[in-house]
């Protein structure tokens, strides 16, 4: 049976990602707290839609999008990663990188006009995104409700050579963003790591991306084996960013397969269902070797 090229890429980039977790020489990029413990959407919000939410236990995650470009969504998601990436790479407020392909080159996205008018789109949506995220925690007496506002940039100067895309313009044209005290605060005091090259491998599947971040995070905190369930106020299906279900079993079916992506990249993964398909079981486990690994720059 003969494998198309783009099967046997993929199968090469799996193999690539099992062999530097073996030999512990992972590349890291990092993920800001609030989009870990709750994903953006999946896919775009109907129009006109402009709120978006979404639950972690007590922790809300809010989303307020600009009216001229809408909730950030789907592969937007690479924008906070990318920023954050670089936030803890170079400790200041001021980001800067050569291009903009730069960004699809370190996630290894494809390359080319149609894509960087996508980017240029996913920073716009994220540059018009306000952010609210906080707790909701009931007492005896009353409930308790803390909330953090924000916005990722206060700044950004970001520029497109419609003649290359590639092409770096020189030092007058570098792409400047300034990060929101808050963002850079939040993110340079609660890094949170991931695996580049499983990062770029997940980054066209929004769904399974958030779901094997979340679990590299749940994993490594889980003391010992522990019980989420997947459905009710405080079940996984309120936390994820994946479009809603119908259907309980549709969304079990979905989880299944997201679960087989993630084992694929991290096969020691010891989240699984239980037998009905109502709790999601987790135990300790690292998908980042205790080791530092490089950097990526």
């Amino acid at each position: 049976m003969r494998i198309s090229k783009q099967k046997h890429r993929k199968a090469e980039r799996i193999e690539l990602v099992r062999l530097k977790r073996e030999q512990r020489e992972q590349t890291l990029c990092f993920s800001s707290r609030p989009f870990v413990l709750c994903g953006l959407p999946v896919r775009q919000l109907p129009k006109g839609q402009l709120l978006y939410e979404r639950r972690n236990g007590h922790f809300v995650l809010q989303v307020t999008g600009h009216p001229d470009y809408g909730v950030p969504f789907g592969q937007d998601r690479m924008v906070p990663i990318f920023l954050a990436t670089l936030a803890v790479q170079q400790q200041s407020r001021t980001i800067r990188f050569r291009s903009a392909s730069e960004m699809l080159e370190t996630f290894g996205m494809n390359k080319g006009g149609k894509e960087y008018r996508r980017l240029v789109a996913a920073f716009e949506r994220t540059f018009g995104a306000t952010i609210f995220f906080g707790t909701d925690t009931l007492t005896s007496k009353a409930k308790i409700v803390h909330r953090a506002r924000f916005n990722f940039f206060s700044e950004a100067r970001v520029w497109y050579n419609r003649a290359n895309e590639d092409c770096v313009l020189g030092e007058r044209y570098e792409n400047v963003i300034v990060l929101s005290d808050e963002f850079f605060e939040e993110v340079t005091a609660h890094p949170i790591p991931t695996d580049l090259e499983a990062v770029k491998l997940l980054s066209s599947a929004p769904a399974v991306l958030d779901l094997f971040v979340w679990l590299s995070y749940r994993c490594f905190t889980a003391g010992a084996k522990e019980r989420i369930p997947i459905f009710g106020p405080f079940g996984l299906v309120q936390q994820l960013g994946a479009v809603e279900y119908g259907r309980l079993r549709k969304f079990r079916e979905k989880l299944q397969q997201w679960l087989s992506a993630i084992r694929r990249v991290w096969p020691e993964c010891p989240a699984k269902l239980d037998g009905d398909g109502m709790y999601l079981w987790v135990d300790h486990a690292t998908a980042i070797q205790p080791v530092v690994p490089s950097v990526a720059e």
